[in-house]
């Protein structure tokens, strides 16, 4: 298949085409990544939809923020995988790809005959990514995934809790499907890298399960590390119910005074060189690491004595670490988000003008693509992925008429 892309999109993953089977957050996440990086994506999706199509606040049905926000850059397909001839329009899309990333759970996959085997003998090169809740080699392999019972099932309520709320509770964002996402994304590019050297492709999981368990254990198995235990679970720094934002005299602050030359600096800027310098317990990392409860309930008094204007200026002249406390609605008008291009202003061909967000990061030789085409309407690119396959116009109406494909809402043409 010939790279369809406006002429000018460029990327280090230029030339890679992905066939997208993903949904709602964790695999659009990815995708849209890809897609950033230079890769043509072609979403494909049911005749219902992405499930994030439904979710407001939207402008027009069928394209709510989320999906707005994580579809970018893709070219939309209906098929009915479930129709023999839509399942087979699907496998002529990946003859020609390097890459079919999917969400659905691989038992179901299977049953569709997408699974790694049967596409691999149409395509031998093809990388096929399965995001799916857990590792196939587990007892675990066949249950349903969802960000709320990962992050359960990986202890983030657990932590929450441990930190001081009142009860266990989510993040409140997508974490594990996010965190997955980023997996999934450089499990694609190495893959690449790997059929650079050997011309083959293969298959991969990446499961939701063990990556947020590898994300949380990092940081919290702590004296659990040890065989016997040498302590319990959790790093105490982050779960200090001190370790947040600082009331200050009008406001809140967020301050990090971290190594020893942040303590010095600090201490000098307020006057405390002598006083809480000389105190053992901020003496080292390891004594503050020993007493960290008490270490930021002090900061906390302090913090309180002055405003938060006169605060950024004493500590940015002492060079300690603090941001202010944003909310969304100030990262729309950030001076730093702003001047990168990292947030862009851009009008959407049918929802209007929208902030939307670019890669995050920066290359010298093939930098990402700054500006995405905006993310389809459902199917919005049916009848072209599919003549690209090889399908006459005759062969697309019968297509068409079967229910196997499908169209924009009142698009006859």
């Amino acid at each position: 298949m010939q790279d369809t892309r406006p002429q000018g999109a460029a990327g280090p993953l230029a030339g890679v085409r992905v066939l997208d089977l993903t949904s709602v957050i964790m695999g659009p996440f990815a995708t849209q990544i890809l897609a950033q990086l230079g890769a043509e994506v072609i979403k494909v999706e049911t005749p219902e939809g992405d499930n994030m199509r439904h979710v407001g606040p939207m402008a027009n049905p069928g394209m709510g923020h989320i999906f707005l926000h994580a579809n970018g850059g893709k070219r939309s397909i209906v098929l009915d995988l479930k129709h023999p001839a839509g399942r087979e329009a699907a496998l002529r899309l990946a003859e020609g790809c390097d890459v079919l990333i999917s969400n659905v759970r691989p038992q179901a996959l299977a049953r569709l005959g997408l699974d790694a085997a049967t596409v691999a003998a149409r395509n031998p090169r093809l990388i096929h990514v399965s995001c799916c809740g857990f590792d196939q080699e587990g007892p675990d392999a066949a249950r349903p995934a969802y960000d709320d019972l990962i992050q359960g099932a990986t202890g983030i309520p657990w932590l929450m809790q441990q930190y001081g709320a009142p009860e266990p509770a989510y993040a409140p964002t997508t974490l594990s499907d996010r965190v997955t996402g980023l997996h999934a994304v450089y499990a694609v590019t190495a893959a690449l890298y790997a059929r650079e050297k050997t011309g083959q492709g293969q298959a991969i999981v990446v499961p939701m399960f063990e990556a947020m368990a590898q994300f949380v254990l990092g940081d919290h198995m702590a004296g659990l590390s040890f065989e016997p235990p040498r302590g319990d679970a959790g790093y105490a720094r982050l779960l200090t119910a001190h370790r947040k934002p600082y009331a200050t005299a009008d406001g809140m602050l967020c301050v990090l005074i971290y190594n020893d030359k942040h303590w010095r600096s600090f201490f000098a800027a307020i006057g405390e060189a002598e006083g809480l310098g000389r105190d053992p317990r901020f003496a080292s990392h390891g004594a503050r690491a020993a007493h960290i409860d008490a270490v930021y309930a002090e900061v906390a008094r302090i913090l309180r004595g002055r405003s938060t204007a006169e605060w950024r200026a004493l500590l940015d002249a002492a060079d300690v670490p603090n941001m202010p406390m944003n909310a969304p609605a100030d990262l729309l008008a950030n001076a730093q988000l702003r001047a990168t291009g990292f947030l862009q202003d851009s009008v959407h061909p049918s929802e209007g003008a929208l902030h939307t967000l670019a890669h995050p990061t920066r290359w010298s030789g093939t930098p990402p693509v700054r500006e995405l085409a905006p993310a389809p309407r459902l199917g919005e690119h049916t009848r072209e992925l599919l003549a690209e396959a090889g399908y006459a116009p005759t062969d697309i109406d019968a297509l068409l008429a079967q229910g196997a494909c499908h169209l924009p809402a009142g698009d006859t043409a």
